[in-house]
């Protein structure tokens, strides 16, 4: 992809990042010159090489590097605790550590902890010291269409972070599919703000490489400056998640703005309201497409189209569905517990099957032979069921799903209400052990202004919910614990308050 760019159009703009940009044939010669200089370290062709910074230009010449020498680049999660650090480096397997100048006593702290790492290479913006005399020739040590080119670790809300391993394969169909669906070309600027460390950011980047865009970074997500970025760097697509939408949409004045450059916003990687929906759809102005996908599945595999997004009209229930599956993947529910095929409005496992599927977790074959079956289908660990017309609709994770007095609760349903209340800014609900039911619904409320009132909240949700999906326990916060992704982490909300 990126030889071919460089050839064909090698001065187009292919990155920019706080008003620095690089050419696709710059970004090629100093991807031969990493490779290069990867290959002289010992780097051997399936080796593993950790990277640990914010987006930038540097990260993605480490990824084409990588690439080049018959590596796979893995970007490492910048906002965890140097232990947490540890455990993920360690499992690469690696003998070097790539870091930004900001992050290098953290990288010193986690290299002292790994035998036969040795001292971190800090990689410093704008200048290409660290690489010597590298020449610019292309080692073209390339593997095949099967071989893993990228390493992303899960994040570890549900147990220990796996390497989940990327191919060539998976990651063609970024560019021969979801490229198309969301309408980005060569005549595209992308916005990148969301980490490389997810795939919704890396991923997202790769589409518009691949259609030979060109990509704004964002090192950092702060929502009013995101508004200015997407303003003056006339922005055309995006990729966010639900929780960064909605503190955009909250900026003073954000739907004055001028968005007229904006063809589409793909959203996705954890639940929306159709509150917080509604008011991205008034603020951009612009066709949205919610996405449903995994790490495992390469990011989106499931799309609700803009067509789809009603609001007020007909079809408005629709905005609440994570879409279609796309022409590539399969995808199914089941029963979690029997294995069988569910008929419709039925609720139990999504299960996904097609090209963009990982191969596997790196060294972690029986956990890659729980969540992959003999057949093909990854079981996503999602709740969630199909209606007549073969829409997907989220419910939770499976282990999300609270079991109260032998009740089945879907915290998204109840998240989905409690949101509707004027007062409400954010919300999140998760079960707790009860000794008499089993666990109770609660939720924890951000208001707006301090003005959200436990009684008139429940009084709310009481006239739309059924006595048993109501919360026996109301927690006012100020924040909401959240991933360095933007999703809520419900994990922590249970030790804060179980």
């Amino acid at each position: 992809m990126l030889r071919d760019h460089a050839t064909t159009a090698p001065d187009a703009p292919a990155l920019t990042v706080h008003g620095r940009t690089v050419t696709y044939g710059e970004l090629d010669r100093r991807a031969n010159r990493v490779a290069q200089y990867l290959i002289a370290a010992g780097v051997e062709p399936g080796a593993r090489v950790p990277h640990l910074d914010r987006n930038g230009i540097e990260a993605v010449e480490l990824m084409f590097g990588a690439a080049k020498a018959g590596a796979a680049i893995v970007p490492l999660n910048w906002r965890l605790a140097v232990p947490e650090l540890v455990k993920l480096a360690g499992d690469t397997r690696a003998r070097r550590l790539f870091c930004g100048p900001e992050f290098a006593e953290v990288a010193e702290r986690v290299a002292a902890e790994i035998d036969d790492l040795g001292t971190p290479v800090v990689v410093t913006p704008g200048d290409d010291g660290w690489l010597g005399s590298t020449a610019e020739q292309d080692p073209r040590r390339d593997g095949d269409f099967d071989s893993v080119v990228l390493q992303l670790y899960t994040s570890g809300t549900t147990g220990l972070p796996k390497g989940v391993q990327t191919t060539n394969a998976n990651l063609s169909m970024l560019s021969s599919g979801v490229a198309v669906e969301w309408a980005v070309d060569s005549s595209s600027v992308c916005l990148v703000a969301m980490p490389l460390f997810h795939i919704g950011g890396l991923g997202w980047l790769l589409v518009g490489l691949a259609k030979r865009a060109r990509n704004v970074l964002v090192p950092e997500i702060e929502p009013a400056a995101l508004l200015d970025t997407i303003e003056h760097e006339r922005v055309s697509n995006a990729f966010l998640v639900p929780t960064v939408l909605q503190m955009m949409c909250a900026v003073p004045g954000a739907a004055q703005r001028d968005f007229s450059a904006l063809r589409s916003i793909a959203y996705g990687a954890s639940p929306i309201t159709t509150t917080a929906l509604k008011a991205a759809l008034r603020t951009f102005g612009c066709s949205l497409y919610q996405v449903y996908g995994m790490t495992e599945t390469t990011g989106a595999i499931v799309q609700l189209a803009a067509e789809d997004h009603d609001p007020d009209g007909p079809r408005e229930h629709l905005l609440r569905s994570a879409g279609k599956p796309y022409d590539w993947m399969e995808l199914r529910v089941v029963d979690p517990v029997s294995g069988d095929a569910l008929g419709p409005d039925q609720i139990g496992e999504v299960q996904v099957r097609g090209a963009s599927v990982t191969p596997g977790y790196f060294g972690r074959e029986e956990e890659t032979a729980a969540a992959i079956d003999a057949d093909g289908w990854l079981h996503t660990g999602d709740g969630g069921y199909l209606d007549e017309e073969g829409y997907l609709f989220l419910t939770d994770r499976i282990k999300d799903m609270i079991v109260s007095g032998a009740e089945n609760v879907y915290p998204g349903e109840v998240e989905e209400v409690l949101a509707q209340h004027p007062d409400v800014s954010e919300v999140a609900v998760f079960g707790l052990p009860d000794e008499q039911w089993g666990e109770v619904v609660t939720a924890a409320v951000v208001g707006r202004d301090d003005a959200v009132s436990t009684d008139a909240l429940l009084d709310f949700a009481r006239e739309r919910l059924a006595g048993y999906k109501l919360p026996r326990r109301v927690e006012i916060v100020s924040e909401l614990p959240k991933t360095a992704t933007g999703k809520v982490s419900k994990k922590d909300l249970r030790a804060q308050f179980g």
